[in-house]
């Protein structure tokens, strides 16, 4: 790895977003999970306005058959945005020309879904020899508690691979990638300021994918959001099929951990809003909605009569 004076700081990021979403079936036969509305935008937007808000406005979208409108809804719609003007509806012109200046969006396709690290795989071109951030397609955090700005600054100055980590209970721990984690070296926990929502880093000494309870290092969960150097696409060349018969991104950073390459992460204790299965999206909708300051107040008061009433 270079020296921390020659390290340059992720502009980039990578939203996979070329899966199946068979959890949601019979919804995203045509409609892909990703374009799914959370009150007014879909979960996607979100995703790309957080990206944008930490500074990487070079978005590259991983996308499969039947996903063109996630491309359509960051492109110029000129006769909605005029038909908008024309009726003097500034407010919603404002909010559709929005998509299309939060970032440069470009795109790509993942021809078939072969895990995580196969998608990745495809930014390597995009990419080239810098680092950049990878966010799930499916999450998100409160604006008000970001993540990725702690990650970016941490991988800054480590030139490895950066984590952001979650607290799940053990029977949960057969969903994700598990981490082992021992205290980081003194010079980056004083060099690094504080963040709320984001601990302090922790230094990774290895990564499990997808254990069962018994056999999970810790309860800390590798959740949707990382910042990896350029050498992550070697080392995905150079693993085999992991759980699930998939190239698993798990498996190309413990490679790399393996080899010496430095890996940290941070436990994010702020809200994440996690859609990737129905009743994390339906969670997701009532409580964005009831933070709403247009919508919040009546939607609360109806939500407080319905559960008092209803159910």
């Amino acid at each position: 790895m270079p020296d921390e004076q020659t390290r340059t700081r992720a502009v980039k990021a990578v939203i996979p977003a070329a899966g199946l979403a068979t959890r949601f079936l019979p919804a995203t036969k045509a409609v892909p999970k990703e374009m799914l509305n959370v009150v007014d935008r879909p979960v996607l937007q979100y995703i790309v306005e957080e990206a944008a808000d930490a500074g990487l406005r070079d978005v590259l979208l991983i996308t499969g058959r039947g996903k063109t409108s996630i491309v359509d809804h960051f492109d110029r719609q000129p006769y909605l945005e005029s038909k908008l003007e024309a009726r003097g509806d500034m407010e919603r012109l404002a909010a559709v020309l929005r998509t299309s200046e939060l970032a440069e969006i470009y795109t790509c396709r993942q021809g078939e879904p072969l895990g995580l690290g196969h998608a990745i795989s495809y930014a390597e071109s995009h990419v080239g020899r810098e680092p950049f951030a990878v966010m799930l397609g499916d999450e998100f955090v409160e604006p008000s508690k970001p993540l990725l700005p702690a990650m970016i600054d941490l991988q800054a100055r480590t030139g490895g691979i950066v984590l952001a980590l979650i607290e799940v209970p053990p029977a949960e721990t057969s969903r994700y990638g598990i981490a082992s984690v021992d205290d980081a070296e003194e010079h980056l926990v004083s060099a690094l300021p504080e963040t709320p929502g984001v601990s302090s880093p922790y230094r990774v000494t290895g990564l499990v994918e997808k254990p069962p309870a018994d056999r999970a290092p810790s309860n800390l969960a590798v959740a949707g959001r990382y910042i990896l150097p350029y050498e992550i696409f070697d080392a995905i060349r150079r693993i085999k099929p992991g759980a699930g018969g998939e190239i698993q991104l798990t498996d190309a950073m413990a490679l790399l951990l393996s080899e010496g390459v430095p890996v940290h992460g941070v436990v994010y204790k702020g809200v994440r809003y996690d859609t990737g299965q129905p009743l994390g999206y339906l969670q997701t909708v009532v409580e964005i909605a009831a933070k709403r300051e247009d919508l919040g107040p009546e939607f609360r008061a109806w939500l407080k009569e319905y559960v008092t009433n209803k159910l």
